[in-house]
C-alpha cells in the first residue's frame, strides 16, 4: 500500500528590505511644484557644481555672452546670481565642466524672474551641439524648481547657461545642481525601484503531516496574470487576419487602437456616423480578455480634424464637437478603462482657438458626466518624457496645464498620458520628467511607446523601456507598434514606426527586446526553487497572481493560488496542502 505523505505549505509574504544593494549615490526622485519664498537646499548638495548656493560671491560662474551679472542677497539672507540687461535669449550666466560620454547627469536649480512669468530652459553648450537639460517657468516673488538632465555624444567640456526667449527679464537662479551617475549607478537605481516598488518577497515553506521541515524539496511557481498593465496599440488589420490576432493575443492584454476611434475615422462625412470598425475591434479585443484605452474623442491638431470641420462657424463647431463627445462616449461607457478626451492641448489649440481658451476643460468635465465613474478621463502629449528640447510640452508646462484645469473647476478624475515617441535614449531627462509629473499625484501612463527607425533603434527601445518601467510613478505602458504591412515593409525605410514583426509575424529586433520584457515580468520560464534545511525558500516576485506547489521526491502538492501584492507591512498567509504518493 503507497504510503500517504502529508506537506504543509506556507507562504510569507515579506516588505522588500532594498538597504542592502550598494551603491556610491543613491537618486534623488524628489520634486516640488509649488513656488516657494526661499529655495530648497541644491539635491546633491551641488553635485560638481562649484558655489552652488552662491554662498562665495560669484565664484565659479561668469557672464554668458552680453550681459550683467551680479551677486545678491535677500532680506532673509538667502544669496543668488541674476542676470541682467538681456539683449539676446541666451544671454545669463554660465559655468563650465568637463563631461563624460559614458556618464549619465541629473540637473535641478531653483529660478526666477524679476517681474511677469517666463519660460527658461537649463542648456549645456558642447562643442558639437547645445543639450537641453530642462524647462521650467519661472516667475517673480518666489523660487521655482528646474529639474532635468542629459547625456552627451562627445567627452570633453560644456558649458551650462540658461535661456528664455522674454528678454525684458531678469533671469535669477540658486541651489543649482549637475550630478554625474555611472552606467553602474543607474542600472542599480534601477533594480532597486524595481524591487521596491513592482515585486514583494514571497517565502515558501514545506513540512511533512508531523509540521516537520522538509528540506530538498522543490518549489515550483507559474505566474497566471501579471498586475502591470503592458499593452501595445492595434489596428483594424487584426479583424480579419488570424496570424496578427495569434501574435497579438498570446502576448498582450491592454490595447489601444491606432486611428479607429478618432472623430475623422468614425465621421468622416458629416453626419454619417460609422461606428462599425472600433466595434468590431473591442468585440475582438474583449473576446480575449483584452482591456482598451480610448483614443480619442477630439484632437486640438487642425491637421486632423474631419475634412469638413474646418470649414464650420464657432456655433455649428461648438454644436458638432459637443455631438461627437457626447456619441461616442455614450455608446462606448464603461468599455475602455481611459479615455483621451482632448489630446494633445499642449501643442495644439484648434478648439480652443476657435471656442475660447477654457473649452478644453469644458470638454473634460462632459466626459467626466457622462463616463467619469468608470473611465478615468486623460491628457495625453507628446515630447514631454522624450524630448529636452520641446519647452511646448515640458512637464513644467504640463503640470500647468493641470493646475489650469483645476482652477477651471474641473475636480473630477483626471489621468497623464505622456506618449513616449522616442528618437534617443536621455535617460536622466526622461527620469527627471516623470518624477516632476508624479508630483500631481495623478495615474500616469505612457502612452504611445516607440522608437524613430535607425540602426539603434532596439536598442534604444529596450533602454527606455527598462527606465520608463522602473519608475514606480508609472502605472502602464502602451507601445504604439500596430502592425501594418506598408508600414513594417522592408522598403518602407522610412516610416516612423517601431515593428515588432515583419509581414510573416516573425520577431525582429524590436520585438525580441519586447519579448524578452515581457518574459521578466511574468517569469514566462517559471521559477523553480529548493528549501534549505528548516524548508524555507525564497523569492521575488512581480505583483500578479500565480499558482505554487511543493515537489518532494515522487510526491506532489495540488497547486495553490496565491497573489502577490504591494506590501507596506508583512502579512502572513499559511496554505496547507495535502498529496497522496
Amino acid at each position: 500500500m503507497a504510503n500517504k505523505i502529508l506537506i504543509l505549505f506556507s507562504v510569507l509574504c515579506l516588505v522588500i528590505d532594498t538597504g542592502s544593494q550598494v551603491y556610491a549615490v543613491p537618486y534623488d526622485y524628489s520634486y516640488t511644484k509649488e513656488c516657494l519664498a526661499k529655495p530648497l537646499k541644491p539635491q546633491y548638495e551641488g553635485g560638481v557644481i562649484v558655489n552652488p548656493e552662491l554662498n562665495e560671491g560669484l565664484k565659479g560662474w561668469t557672464r554668458f555672452e552680453d550681459s550683467t551679472v551680479e551677486h545678491r542677497e535677500s532680506d532673509d539672507g538667502n544669496k543668488y546670481i541674476v542676470a541682467s540687461a538681456r539683449k539676446q535669449p541666451f544671454h545669463s550666466f554660465s559655468q563650465k565642466f568637463n563631461l563624460e560620454k559614458e556618464k549619465l547627469y541629473t540637473f535641478s536649480a531653483w529660478l526666477q524672474v524679476s517681474h511677469e512669468k517666463a519660460d527658461i530652459a537649463a542648456i549645456f553648450k558642447t562643442n558639437t551641439s547645445n543639450v537641453y537639460a530642462g524647462w521650467v517657468t519661472a516667475q517673480n516673488g518666489c523660487w521655482s524648481m528646474v529639474k532635468g538632465g542629459l547625456v552627451v555624444n562627445v567627452s570633453g567640456p560644456a558649458e551650462l547657461y540658461f535661456e528664455s526667449n522674454n528678454t525684458n527679464v531678469d533671469i535669477w537662479a540658486d541651489s543649482i545642481s549637475l550630478q554625474p551617475f555611472t552606467q553602474q549607478e543607474w542600472k542599480s537605481h534601477q533594480d532597486q525601484s524595481i524591487e521596491k516598488f513592482r515585486k514583494s518577497k514571497v517565502k515558501f515553506q514545506a513540512v511533512d503531516q508531523h509540521g516537520q521541515p522538509v528540506p530538498n524539496a522543490t518549489v515550483s511557481i507559474k505566474q497566471n496574470n501579471a498586475n502591470f498593465p503592458f499593452g501595445c496599440a492595434m489596428n483594424q488589420n487584426i479583424v480579419q487576419n488570424g496570424a496578427y490576432q495569434n501574435y497579438f493575443f498570446s502576448r498582450f492584454k491592454y490595447t489601444v487602437f491606432q486611428n479607429e476611434l478618432k472623430w475623422a475615422s468614425t465621421e468622416y462625412n458629416r453626419g454619417s456616423v460609422d461606428y462599425s470598425v472600433p466595434d468590431a475591434m473591442i468585440a475582438l479585443a474583449k473576446s480575449h480578455g483584452v482591456t482598451i484605452r480610448g483614443h480619442n474623442v477630439l484632437w486640438d491638431d487642425p491637421k486632423y480634424q474631419p475634412y469638413w470641420v474646418p470649414g464650420l462657424s464657432a456655433n455649428d463647431l461648438g454644436a458638432a464637437a459637443q455631438k461627437r463627445l457626447i456619441s461616442v462616449m455614450t455608446k462606448y461607457k464603461g468599455r475602455f478603462i481611459h479615455w483621451d478626451v482632448v489630446n494633445e492641448n499642449l501643442h495644439w489649440n484648434f478648439f480652443e482657438s476657435r471656442l475660447g481658451p477654457n473649452i478644453s476643460t469644458v470638454y473634460y468635465k462632459y466626459a467626466n458626466k457622462i463616463d467619469g465613474s468608470r473611465t478615468i478621463p486623460f491628457l495625453n502629449e507628446y515630447n514631454t518624457i522624450e524630448e529636452s528640447r520641446d519647452g511646448v510640452a515640458s512637464p513644467s508646462r504640463y503640470l500647468q496645464k493641470i493646475d489650469e484645469m483645476r482652477r477651471g473647476r474641473y475636480g473630477g478624475p483626471l489621468g497623464i498620458g505622456a506618449q513616449g515617441h522616442f528618437t534617443s535614449a536621455n535617460l536622466p531627462y526622461t527620469r527627471s520628467a516623470i518624477d516632476m509629473l508624479a508630483s500631481a499625484k495623478l495615474p500616469l501612463w505612457v502612452t504611445e511607446l516607440d522608437v524613430t527607425r535607425g540602426p539603434n533603434q532596439a536598442n534604444i527601445l529596450n533602454q527606455v523601456l527598462r527606465e520608463i518601467h522602473s519608475h514606480s510613478a508609472v502605472q502602464g505602458i502602451m507601445l504604439w507598434t500596430p502592425w501594418d504591412p506598408q508600414g513594417c515593409d522592408d522598403r518602407c525605410t522610412n516610416c516612423y514606426a517601431t515593428c515588432l514583426t515583419d509581414n510573416n509575424f516573425r520577431n525582429t529586433d524590436n520585438g525580441n527586446v519586447v519579448d524578452s520584457f515581457r518574459n521578466e515580468l511574468t517569469h514566462a520560464d517559471g521559477l523553480r526553487g529548493t528549501t534549505d534545511s528548516n524548508g524555507f525558500f525564497e523569492a521575488s516576485l512581480f505583483h500578479g497572481e500565480y499558482e505554487a506547489k511543493i515537489i518532494n521526491g515522487d510526491a506532489v502538492s495540488s497547486s495553490q493560488e496565491i497573489s502577490v501584492v504591494p506590501n507596506e507591512e508583512t502579512v502572513l498567509n499559511v496554505h496547507r496542502l495535502t498529496v497522496n504518493v
